[in-house]
């Protein structure tokens, strides 16, 4: 898997996703100057290109790192709870918080979603009997947990269909002035590289980081502030997206190994990649009609997931 045939590859679907949708726009058009063509690329495809790449590197590497700190290949902000208390922390800032503005909903949602992340640590922590399938279970759990007390709040406030539409992933609403809470997830990645040495070695476990006079506490918290974070930041831009940061660290891993600094760039390219490809699958199965992001990923991602259960003696 060499990094430069991805980029070629990246690039290559990332000028076929500007050109493809109901509007007809071709480079031609852009050329000319054609004052309706070039205001829909720039509005709306050229928005939705950077949202897309942002968001499936930002979730890949959120899932890399928790894989890494839990030392399990099947935990991602997906089967940890991450995903499903960001949801409970955006319920409660649209009761409690009316008025709140995005950047007020993303604090809510931001202390919700670490809170449910370390619970699941804590979880984890007093679990003995740490089975590769076991693990991501008990955060599934989790997740149906808090979903349900989320649905039942909504229910409550009469924004049960607000709740379900709002979290629905999405792309096709993606506009300028509509994605650039995103570019959150930049700095979040440069930190991650920062730090990627250091994650790989507090996924070692407590005693060894301990004898190499490094703070394991420390370096877990960072991590778990660094994917609630960006798993925020996707929600509330885009919607839920699933299985993203559980599936693409799997491949990359079975490729480059383990080490963060070596798989990071690879599995940011590739979780770029595998949204692209979603996304313009979901624009032309049942064109003009588009199918949401979050159904084309779950579909594909599930069957991949499966298919990892599966083959689970692979990766304990």
């Amino acid at each position: 898997m060499k990094k430069r045939y991805l980029l070629i590859f990246l690039i290559l679907l990332s000028a076929l996703s500007l050109f493809v949708g109901v509007s007809s726009i071709s480079p031609a058009d852009l050329l000319s100057g054609r004052t309706d063509e070039v205001e829909v690329f720039l509005v709306s495809r050229l928005p939705r290109l950077v949202a897309i790449l942002l968001a499936g590197a930002g979730m890949s590497i959120a899932g890399l790192i928790m894989q890494s700190l839990s030392r399990n290949k099947f935990v991602s902000p997906t089967t940890a709870g991450t995903m499903d208390a960001t949801r409970l922390g955006i319920l409660v800032s649209m009761i409690i918080f009316v008025e709140a503005s995005t950047m007020e909903k993303l604090l809510v949602a931001f202390a919700f979603a670490m809170a449910g992340t370390f619970l699941f640590m804590q979880i984890l922590d007093r679990i003995k009997f740490k089975d590769a399938v076991f693990i991501p279970l008990v955060g599934l759990m989790l997740g149906n947990v808090l979903s349900s007390v989320t649905t039942f709040f909504a229910y409550k406030a009469n924004l049960i269909q607000n709740m379900s539409s709002w979290l629905q992933g999405d792309f096709s609403l993606i506009m300028k002035g509509r994605y650039e809470l995103l570019y959150i997830s930049v700095p979040v990645i440069i930190l991650a590289y920062l730090f990627a040495n250091r994650f790989t070695v507090a996924g070692m476990g407590e005693e060894f980081s301990k004898n190499l006079g490094m703070s394991y506490r420390s370096i877990v918290n960072i991590g778990l502030i660094l994917t609630s974070l960006v798993t925020v930041t996707v929600i509330l831009t885009v919607g839920m997206i699933p299985f993203l940061g559980l599936i693409v660290p799997n491949i990359v891993s079975l490729f480059k190994g383990d080490h963060l600094q070596r798989t990071l760039p690879h599995t940011a390219i590739l979780g770029a990649i595998f949204l692209l490809v979603c996304d313009i699958l979901g624009r032309v199965i049942i064109f003009p009609y588009e199918i949401s992001i979050s159904l084309m990923v779950g579909v594909i991602g599930s069957a991949i997931f499966l298919y990892m259960l599966l083959r689970r003696k692979g990766y304990e």
